[in-house]
């Protein structure tokens, strides 16, 4: 992927619509999901301008844009809705840390969706962005995700409450469900660890060093990407707008309580990681250090058996084993039996 960097905008005034993050070949998608307690339309809308009719209008109106790649959209939502033009160019700057910022008439929310690719071992991250009005939602998301699926079934299904509440339990929905995955990538992050560790202890290799240096920097990006998000769901919590209800507020609890949980295990499996490294040092000084001993121990044993063949290797006239018919064997034997000796001592020492 190529990277617009922030360099783009040096220079530019304070609401540029410019978008910053990676660049796709994704098209924007525009969907529209109006409903009551009793009806519900669904559209997807191929025009910007056909949003211009939800205006204004009592139901409860969620406008999705998948695909940030048509600033122009943007902007027209923006003026339609009454965005202040610095939310405008956060929506589009896809580097934004979780926050939440209240605008009075609306309520500004960013997180990160993360998603688990088990092909890679890695993390995928990208900003989603709410806007929370009266009787509206806005979602911005970079590139078309299921995430989300299971509120639209509910919609749709008219399951639970979510019909008959406001726009605050619908935000809420889409937040819990993004904080829920989270726990299923810890599942996913937490199996592969146990993988790894145990092939620290069998059998470490080079590219068991890199997958370690790979997971813990997959382990920063989940930390940045998550841990600002109690302070978020705080926000939300003590905020006085009435466009966040005191009952959504109990609801807002559930999702404090769960990024609080997410949070500490990330903590926990950075420690393990962390504790990897170590083990994989160990793990090959352990290694090393049987390859020294075994060279030590054969050293040990050839070196009497050098010794002598050393002093009958010397040119000497008068050696009297050199006269004897059975001094070579009587050597060999020597040289073996010293041999064999010197394994049964180490053998009694444990040390092979």
């Amino acid at each position: 992927m190529i990277s617009r960097k922030r360099s783009t905008k040096s220079g530019l005034p304070p609401g540029s619509l410019i978008h910053i993050g990676e660049d796709t070949t994704i098209a924007s998608r525009i969907t529209i999901i109006n409903y009551t307690s009793s009806e519900i339309t669904e559209n997807i809308i191929s025009r910007i301008e056909e949003c211009e009719v939800y205006l204004d209008q009592p139901s409860t109106i969620w406008i999705n844009v998948d695909g940030l790649r048509d600033t122009e959209i943007i902007g027209k939502l923006g003026s339609y809705f009454g965005l202040h033009p610095l939310i405008q160019e956060d929506i589009l700057n896809t580097e934004q840390r979780p926050k939440a910022e209240d605008y009075g008439d609306y309520i500004y929310i960013v997180l990160r969706m993360l998603a688990y690719d088990e092909t890679n071992r890695g993390i995928k991250s990208e900003q989603v962005s709410l806007v929370l009005g009266k009787n509206f939602i806005l979602s911005f998301q970079e590139s078309s995700s299921t995430t989300w699926n299971s509120v639209r079934e509910r919609i749709r299904n008219n399951k639970g409450c979510i019909r008959k509440a406001g726009t605050d339990y619908l935000a809420y929905s889409l937040m819990d469900t993004i904080v829920d995955h989270y726990f299923a990538i810890m599942e996913n992050i937490g199996e592969y660890v146990e993988d790894i560790e145990e092939e620290l202890i069998s059998s470490p290799s080079k590219e068991t060093l890199k997958n370690v240096r790979s997971l813990k920097r997959e382990m920063i990006t989940l930390r940045k990407s998550i841990w600002p998000l109690r302070d978020v769901v705080r926000m939300l919590q003590d905020i006085s707008n009435p466009l966040v209800t005191p009952a959504t507020k109990i609801y807002l609890r559930d999702i404090y309580d769960h990024a609080i949980q997410v949070i500490d295990s990330i903590e926990s499996t950075r420690d393990i990681i962390s504790g990897m490294l170590d083990i994989y040092f160990s793990s090959v000084s352990n290694r090393l250090n049987e390859i020294v001993k075994v060279l030590t121990i054969l050293s040990a044993i050839f070196i009497p058996l050098t010794f002598i063949a050393g002093v009958y290797g010397m040119n000497f006239e008068r050696m009297p084993e050199l006269t004897q018919s059975y001094g070579y064997p009587m050597v060999l034997a020597l040289m073996a039996a010293i041999a064999v000796g010197l394994i049964i001592y180490f053998k009694r020492k444990k040390w092979f």
